[in-house]
C-alpha cells in the first residue's frame, strides 16, 4: 500500500466517522429545532467556517475564477442538496426513527447511478446493475423492518 493509499483509507474512515454521527446530533437538535430553522443554523456554521477559511488561506480570489456556468451548476446544487434536500430529511428525522431514515436516505447514490447511466451516457455494467439491485433490496428490508 502506498502512502496516497493509506491516506485515502484514513480520510474516508474519517468521512464515515462525521457523516455516521452526524444524524444523531440532528436528532437531538430536531426534538427542540424546526427542521427549517436547523438547515439554517446548519448552512450558516457552514458558510461562516469556509468564510474564514477562505479568508485566512488567502484563497478568496480563488471565487472570482469560477465560471458563471460552474456557479449556476453550483448553485443550483447547493438549493437541491443543501437546502431541499436537507430540509426534507430533517423533517422526516424529527417524526421518525433515525435507524430507517439515515439508510434510506443515504441511498441516494441509486439515483446518481440511474441518471448517470441516463443522462451522462455511462455505461451499463453487471456490477452496476447489481449494485442498484442490491440497494433497492435494502432499502426495501429496512422499510418494512
Amino acid at each position: 500500500m502506498t502512502s496516497q493509499d493509506v491516506l485515502a483509507v484514513v480520510l474516508l474512515l474519517t468521512t464515515m466517522l462525521f457523516w455516521g454521527t452526524t444524524p444523531l446530533l440532528e436528532k437531538l437538535g430536531l426534538k427542540e429545532v424546526d427542521p427549517l430553522t436547523a438547515v439554517f443554523i446548519r448552512s450558516l456554521a457552514i458558510t461562516l467556517v469556509l468564510f474564514f477559511l477562505y479568508l485566512f488561506t488567502g484563497r478568496l480570489h480563488e471565487l472570482t475564477k469560477v465560471s458563471g456556468k460552474n456557479l449556476i451548476l453550483f448553485a443550483a446544487s447547493g438549493i437541491m442538496a443543501g437546502l431541499l434536500g436537507m430540509w426534507t430529511y430533517y423533517y422526516l428525522l424529527r417524526i421518525n426513527m433515525t435507524t430507517k431514515i439515515v439508510p434510506i436516505a443515504a441511498s441516494y447514490p441509486l439515483i446518481t447511478a440511474l441518471l448517470s447511466i441516463l443522462v451522462l451516457g455511462e455505461e451499463v455494467t453487471l456490477q452496476r446493475i447489481v449494485g442498484i439491485v442490491l440497494t433497492i433490496v435494502g432499502i426495501i428490508l429496512i422499510k418494512q423492518s
